[in-house]
């Protein structure tokens, strides 16, 4: 019967039941309400921190504050002082000794007789003790100004060095602070999102974490670019309270170079401290030549005048008849010559001594010129490798890791990646751009190492 009522009905019956059974499941179902949430406000965003350490307009560079440096340090300053005294010591060394005077006289006791004698010594120097010695102390002086010469070598690749570890730290903290202000904008964005009820309010809770994890490497990029800047200040001379800003880039660290045969020829010839070893040996030979001139015959030339008076308890008569005294007057001119004979002391141990020291001067010399050309060789292979690296991050990652980055956040935007990939992006995406500053920093030290090893010009003059 039922089947039979089911097509007996109409058409319009039929549509109506149809249109029921559709209506009613929507009217009965329970929308969930949304919880009120609080409202989170927006961090503000914070001054940019490496405008106080990077300027490029009035900001030093790293010439001015080589030029500075050089001109300032109290180290350096010292050894002019002691160099200068070396030439003091050369003109001392040039003067002839002095005469001796020695005045003696006798006086007879009881009795009239007396005598006064005066004499003068005058030292031959003989066997060329005069010359060995102004060549002692001219050595002494040339050690003394390739010191200083070798120090403002050393200053001003110290100066170099730490200008850009100070520049990439300044390059980072202005990096993070680019990075800070867009995890700001991420911040509001999601924000907004999860007010509108889009987004769930982890993610909000996720962006503030990442976002407060820049903040404090911000921080952290900023204790480092003051530490780095109380260095340079230390190195240049400055005090520490002196306000200081940087200028410059990491742009043109890809020069064209001598090849590494045509530099170590450059460093063997150029490196004042090589060329300290050498005036190291000279010393030691020019000390061996005077230990052997000590050791030889030497005299002092001698002239005196000699009055001696001597007489008898007597008296005589002179041609006038009166009595008088019997006593004589003398007046002597004396002259000779006084030897010092080398019998038993002919400065044996001095010459002994002289020639070891000589001979180790001579080793030195020796390893300091494989030392340099270690150094050399050295110096090009983390050149090449550095640069390498820097292209490498430069051409085939940094572009890159930025488009994956621009995706990453579109495809978020659109629903397709979580918030987690976003982050994961975003953190892969600093790393980079880190570590393609440090390939930038490792390149431009290891240019500085090839001018230190080299002893260029433009080390401490462009």
């Amino acid at each position: 019967m039922m089947e039979h009522f089911s097509i007996g009905l109409s058409k319009r019956a039929l549509l109506a039941v149809i249109t029921v059974l559709l209506v009613i499941p929507g009217c009965l179902t329970v929308r969930p309400q949304v919880p009120t949430r609080p409202q989170v406000s927006t961090p503000d965003a914070q001054p940019l921190s490496h405008l106080k350490y990077l300027d490029q307009t009035g900001g030093r560079t790293a010439d001015d504050l080589v030029k500075f440096a050089i001109a300032n340090n109290a180290e350096i300053a010292a050894m002019r002082n002691e160099a200068e005294a070396g030439e003091a010591l050369i003109r001392q060394a040039r003067l002839r000794p002095n005469p001796s005077v020695e005045v003696s006289g006798t006086r007879m006791i009881g009795g009239p007789d007396n005598s006064l004698m005066v004499e003068g010594g005058l030292p031959l120097e003989l066997g060329g003790r005069r010359g060995s010695r102004i060549r002692v102390a001219e050595r002494e002086s040339e050690i003394r100004k390739l010191a200083v010469a070798e120090r403002e070598r050393q200053v001003a690749a110290e100066v170099r060095a730490k200008f850009g570890e100070t520049l990439a730290a300044a390059l980072k903290l202005r990096f993070t602070e680019e990075m800070l202000a867009r995890a700001l904008e991420n911040f509001s964005l999601v924000a907004a999102r999860v007010e509108e009820g889009r987004t769930p309010p982890l993610e909000r809770s996720m962006e503030t974490v990442e976002l407060n994890r820049i903040r404090a490497t911000r921080e952290t990029s900023e204790g480092a670019v003051e530490i780095r800047l109380l260095e340079l200040r230390n190195l240049t001379g400055m005090p520490p309270e002196e306000p200081l800003r940087i200028r410059g880039d990491f742009g043109d660290l890809i020069d064209q170079l001598p090849p590494a045969d045509e530099a170590t020829r450059q460093a063997l010839e150029r490196r004042t401290d090589l060329a300290g070893a050498r005036a190291v040996e000279q010393l030691a030979a020019a000390r061996t030549a005077q230990a052997r001139t000590e050791g030889r015959i030497d005299a002092d030339v001698m002239v005196g005048y000699q009055r001696m008076r001597s007489g008898f308890p007597l008296s005589g008569i002179d041609e006038a008849g009166a009595l008088q005294p019997i006593e004589m007057r003398s007046n002597f001119f004396t002259f000779g010559v006084r030897l010092n004979l080398p019998v038993r002391n002919r400065n044996q141990g001095m010459i002994e001594a002289a020639i070891l020291e000589e001979e180790a001067a001579r080793k030195r010399r020796e390893f300091g010129e494989l030392t340099i050309r270690r150094e050399v060789a050295a110096a090009y292979v983390r050149y090449n490798r550095s640069t390498r690296s820097m292209e490498i991050y430069r051409v085939g990652v940094r572009d890159q890791a930025a488009q994956n980055l621009a995706v990453v956040r579109q495809t978020y935007e659109l629903g397709s990646k979580t918030l987690l990939d976003f982050i994961a992006e975003h953190h892969r995406f600093i790393e980079t751009e880190s570590g393609f500053i440090d390939s930038q920093l490792e390149s431009y030290l290891s240019r500085v190492e090839i001018l230190r090893v080299v002893n260029a010009s433009e080390l401490i003059s462009k």
